[in-house]
């Protein structure tokens, strides 16, 4: 790793994110690598999954937590199935060009994990019904596309448990990557988990506007602590935010997979999903007819979405919370979005009791209070 210290007291990190090690078959599908492609004495008859991610695989975060649980879901089905991973796909028609190719040589389930894969991919399913779609982020079906996600917001809450009472300056920062409604429910949940436990603490947003650009994501995260926040935790896909934190002697989270080796003197604890277990429930439903449209959020009660690698400093009564608060969850007794919830401007946009349904959850276009910032465009 190589740091440069500027003027500015800020610092700049330039990291080599590893590559998971894959077996590796290159076609030629433009932007992307073919990789990953597992094959069996059944190959002939076996149906090919073919997985899409935006970025590098790498070694932690949202492509890598994806690419593990391909690799488990291939062990578990073993020689009933063959899959595929193809890395950096770009949204937009890029997207759709890899998916039609990926078509074209055989795949009948192709799963999408970036957001700006929605349209691509069901442009493509109306041409291909006999194919499977699954979209991870996004809100359009089809007859033979479903979407699905995490209810990662889940894991912000419990991060935000940790944050609220770790910071000494009440001043948290959030590095967000592209601001939709997922990504500013994380913050805001984030937010709220953190008051819980300490109604001063307010939390700074700088958004990059991407989802994986280390650079950027290191600026971002020395722009916030230059702003006096002191923990930090960030919805992008590589592991800047806390490797920032650790020189800069703060504290800060991973996300979607365990980061905690990036920057150990600096981790919290990470933020995770699991996918394993709704890819196995998708693949099943292939291959056993009872497949069918329609949208998932899996969290922590389905063992889905978890905080994981507590740092050894974080208080015992914080862990005691955090385990009443996940235990509440799968017990069904406590919902992270339960009003009443209020907004920058101090309106009540979740009233006094009231349980957020999925839909509202999946539309949320504010800031809660608390939150210093704004959404672009507003």
């Amino acid at each position: 790793m190589k740091t440069e210290q500027h003027a500015s007291g800020s610092v700049r990190i330039h990291a080599l994110f590893k590559r998971v090690a894959l077996p590796v078959l290159c076609l030629a599908l433009a932007a992307g690598c073919l990789s990953g492609f597992t094959r069996n004495a059944n190959a002939a008859e076996a149906p090919k999954i073919v997985f899409l991610y935006s970025a590098p695989v790498g070694d932690a975060g949202w492509g890598f937590a994806h690419e593990k649980a391909r690799r488990e879901v291939q062990a578990k089905f073993g020689a009933r199935i063959q899959t595929q991973a193809i890395d950096n796909v770009a949204d937009g028609p890029d997207s759709e060009r890899v998916v039609r190719e990926a078509v074209s040589q055989g795949a009948k389930m192709i799963v999408g994990t970036s957001f700006g894969y929605m349209d691509p991919m069901q442009h493509v399913a109306v041409d291909e019904p006999q194919v499977k779609f699954e979209h991870a982020s996004g809100y359009k079906t089809a007859q033979n596309m479903r979407t699905f996600n995490s209810r990662i917001y889940e894991g912000y809450y419990l991060a935000g448990v940790v944050a609220g009472s770790m910071t000494k300056t009440n001043v948290l920062g959030f590095v967000g990557a592209v601001p939709i409604p997922e990504v500013i429910r994380n913050l805001n949940s984030f937010t709220l988990g953190a008051q819980s436990v300490n109604p001063a603490v307010t939390t700074r947003i700088v958004w990059t506007n991407e989802w994986f650009n280390p650079p950027r994501e290191t600026d971002a995260a020395n722009s916030l602590i230059n702003a006096g926040a002191d923990v930090l935790m960030q919805n992008t896909a590589s592991p800047a935010v806390l490797q920032v934190a650790q020189v800069r002697g703060k504290r800060a989270f991973g996300v979607y997979s365990d980061m905690t080796a990036y920057a150990p003197k600096a981790s919290l604890g990470s933020a995770i999903i699991n996918w394993t277990p709704y890819y196995t429930y998708a693949v099943q439903g292939y291959l056993d007819g009872t497949w069918k449209t329609g949208s998932s959020l899996w969290g922590v009660k389905e063992g889905s979405v978890d905080l994981v690698s507590l740092a050894s400093d974080v208080p015992a009564a914080t862990r005691t919370k955090l385990d009443h608060v996940k235990e509440s969850i799968k017990a069904g007794t406590f919902a992270v979005w339960t009003g009443p919830v209020f907004d920058q401007a101090g309106k009540e946009v979740l009233s006094k009791g009231t349980r957020a349904t999925d839909a509202y959850l999946d539309s949320i276009n504010f800031l809660v209070k608390g939150v210093e910032g704004r959404l672009p465009g507003k």
